[in-house]
């Protein structure tokens, strides 16, 4: 029975040989082998270097106690998003506005003195005016020999007096409002700390977990925030690329913005657009690479602070030979594909690729515009081997 069905097997397979123009290698006949072919075309294509990212906040402001009190209340939930201008934290304003009170009532006591010495100088002017004609009057009066010698010293030495009194006067005044100046400056600083008693955001962003709770006493500028806000909408991802691709780079970057292309997360098809927005100041000497900044709108929340993408900077267009990715084999001595002769027959050519463009290869050497190739059955394929396209 085994023998039966072994002859049967072998009858099947002779006729199925006989039946279909074959191939020959090494003094053996193989029928065509059904693959799927492609054509090598000629596209302009862009120029793009790819690299993994790491999304970055677009700023990081950490909120802290200007002024120092007991934590009243807290207006704001972890993790929301806040405008500029919002009221986060209020601290305790009862000392403050006692602080202010105190420096207006020295303001306006200031204010009462100034006018009072204004009162005086205003009097000792009148004084030492009159004086000054009394002691003219009585030097001519000397003169005339109408009064003695003690009248007329007595009456100037009265003048002198009363002329330093002014000058007293004035010099009260001044120190007066000076005083009135740093007064005012107290004024001000004390309704500045009372501002402070009102914490609010300095840009909007979303806020991260609360690190201090009301109840809680705080220092002004302590090291430790009340809270850290991230801006992410506009948002950066910055990636390093190598130092090769500097200078053309930097070119097209000075003519037009550069576009950049992020896909967040692996389980993400969907890629976000952007704009290449900063170029580093120096090469990094360790990696060889510079550091880049792109900026994203980012209005959907798609890009988040420490999240890790791929990005994709396309540099510049060119036209280029570029074939289906499947086509594209690894062999021992590098990648190869099998290039369809006019006979139907196949030959491995050897290729130098470059990027990956859409589902295409661009091919640099060992393939021209128009030559076709296989795409699909190249692991039944050998040199000279015979094809039919598949249908």
């Amino acid at each position: 029975m085994t023998r039966i069905f072994t002859a049967t097997i072998i009858g099947f397979i002779l006729t199925a040989c006989n039946s279909a123009p074959q191939a020959k290698s090494g003094g053996m006949t193989f029928p065509p082998v059904p693959v799927s072919v492609g054509t090598a075309t000629e596209e302009t294509v862009p120029i793009q270097v790819r690299a993994v990212g790491t999304v970055e906040p677009y700023s990081t402001v950490d909120v802290k106690a200007q002024i120092g009190g007991q934590l009243l209340d807290v207006k704001f939930a972890e993790g929301a998003n806040v405008n500029r201008g919002d009221l986060l934290f209020e601290i305790d304003p009862r000392p403050l506005r006692e602080a202010l009170r105190q420096t207006e009532a020295t303001l306006k006591k200031d204010e009462a003195q100034l006018r009072a010495a204004e009162a005086n100088l205003a009097r000792d002017r009148a004084q030492a005016k009159n004086a000054q004609a009394e002691a003219a009057r009585f030097q001519q009066l000397s003169k005339e020999g109408l009064s003695t010698r003690m009248q007329e010293d007595q009456i100037r030495t009265a003048a002198e007096v009363a002329a330093e009194s002014v000058r007293a006067d004035e010099a009260a005044v001044e120190s007066i409002r000076a005083s009135l100046e740093s007064d005012r400056a107290a004024v001000e600083q004390a309704k500045l700390n009372l501002a402070y008693s009102e914490i609010r955001a300095p840009l909007s962003g979303r806020t991260g977990n609360l690190l201090m709770h009301a109840g809680n006493l705080v220092k002004a500028n302590d090291d430790k925030p009340l809270v850290v806000i991230n801006q992410i909408a506009p948002i950066f991802v910055a990636f390093g690329v190598p130092e090769r691709y500097l200078s053309l780079i930097s070119q097209q970057n000075s003519r037009r913005k550069l576009t950049v292309e992020v896909l967040p997360g692996r389980d993400s098809d969907e890629t976000v657009r952007g704009t290449l927005a900063v170029i580093d100041n120096t090469v990094n000497t360790n990696t060889g690479t510079i550091r880049l900044k792109a900026v994203f709108d980012n209005r959907d929340g798609r890009l988040w602070p420490g999240q890790f993408a791929n990005v994709v900077l396309t540099m510049d267009r060119q036209t280029a030979t570029v074939i289906p990715a499947e086509a594209v084999q690894a062999g021992q001595q590098g990648s190869f594909v099998y290039v369809v002769k006019s006979d139907e027959t196949v030959e491995p050519r050897p290729l130098t690729v470059g990027q990956n463009v859409g589902g295409k290869v661009m091919v640099q050497s060992g393939v021209v515009a128009g030559e076709t190739i296989v795409t699909d059955g190249q692991s039944r394929l050998f040199p000279g081997a015979k094809i039919v396209t598949a249908k």
